[in-house]
């Protein structure tokens, strides 16, 4: 049975980590599926609760800067410096990873992804714990992640010990994932540290031509698989407002039970609508929870209005693509 507590009985919560059970706990990205880095039993469960295949591998939360030292034989330059600018943060850093760490946490790559949270009770959690905390995404394997706490229960309820209630998530998508095992500094999964914001850190950081396609190599922590895709068929289209809005009328015309997602406003009379924000920042932050909604509404046919921009804009842009099955319509062309 799932004991879901506030941040005020987080004790209960550090105990279950030490004894080698599950907690479900908030991050500033999303809510995150946590057991002990060092207790492979544990990290199963973390697998089994999610139904997520063991060959993808978790990144380990740590509360100290120090601890990387711990958790990677090679903490080069590169690292130090994405370290000591974005620590605590939502980026992961993939390092070559120490004697210390197993094969389970790592899915038997030589390398560790290694995260330090900015969010209090997380980096509470993590301390009173005394433990290193592997933490994917706390969804079943495939669906959106939970940014809302009734996200969390719809999929965790009855498959982890402990939920701990932080309220809604403020960035809305996982962490920045950048590789520095290897000679060039990689991006292998963008959020809300940008590749403009690094790039000012690491000028020959390059992006993964993987980020906007489907692999099947997992070098980083949630991309490989099917991801973030609600029980709704999602078709993305792109381009200038008033031709994407044209693309959709003439979808929705045709198509029945189908619903929009809206950027920057817009009504689509007779259709389940709801909208993803004024900004890039804002439709980060609301993507998960409006794939969700349109589940909960009944919804079986999304289209999704979306704008290129930069910045954050790339981070949504992996999400959403991939929520697709990347099936976009290019309204401009």
């Amino acid at each position: 049975m799932t004991k879901i507590i506030t941040a005020e009985n987080i004790e209960e919560a550090a105990e279950c980590i030490r004894r080698g059970g599950t907690v479900v706990f908030p991050t500033e990205t999303v809510y995150g599926l946590g057991a002990d880095a060092m207790n492979d039993d544990a990290l199963r469960a973390i697998y089994t609760a999610k139904g997520r295949p063991s060959d993808n591998p978790l990144i380990v939360h740590i509360a100290d800067k120090g601890d990387v030292y711990k958790l990677s034989s090679d903490v080069n330059e590169n690292a130090k410096k994405l370290i000591d600018k974005f620590f605590p943060g939502s980026l992961t850093v993939i390092m070559k990873k120490s004697p210390i760490v197993g094969g389970v946490v790592t899915a038997g790559l030589d390398t560790v992804a290694v995260r330090m949270p900015s969010n209090p009770i997380a980096a509470e959690l993590i301390r009173r714990s005394g433990c290193y905390i592997a933490a994917p995404s706390a969804n079943l394997s495939g669906s959106p992640s939970p940014t809302v706490l009734r996200h969390v229960v719809d999929d965790m309820d009855g498959r982890v010990d402990y939920i701990i209630d932080g309220g809604n998530c403020d960035i809305g998508l996982e962490s920045t994932v950048v590789d520095v095992s290897g000679d060039v500094p990689e991006i292998l999964r963008p959020g809300k540290t940008t590749y403009e914001e690094l790039k000012q850190i690491l000028p020959d950081i390059i992006i993964n031509d993987a980020i906007l396609k489907e692999t099947d190599t997992p070098k980083s922590p949630g991309t490989k698989y099917t991801h973030y895709s609600p029980k709704a068929d999602v078709t993305v289209v792109v381009g200038s407002k008033e031709n994407v809005r044209k693309v959709i009328q003439n979808k929705i015309s045709v198509t029945p039970n189908c619903g929009v997602l809206t950027y920057k406003g817009g009504s689509y009379p007779g259709v389940f609508t709801t909208d993803a924000g004024d900004n890039m920042q804002q439709y980060a932050a609301n993507l998960f929870y409006s794939l969700r909604l349109f589940d909960e509404n009944g919804v079986e046919v999304v289209f999704a209005e979306f704008a290129d921009e930069g910045g954050i804009g790339l981070a949504v842009k992996n999400r959403l693509f991939k929520s697709a099955g990347h099936k976009v319509i290019y309204a401009d062309d």
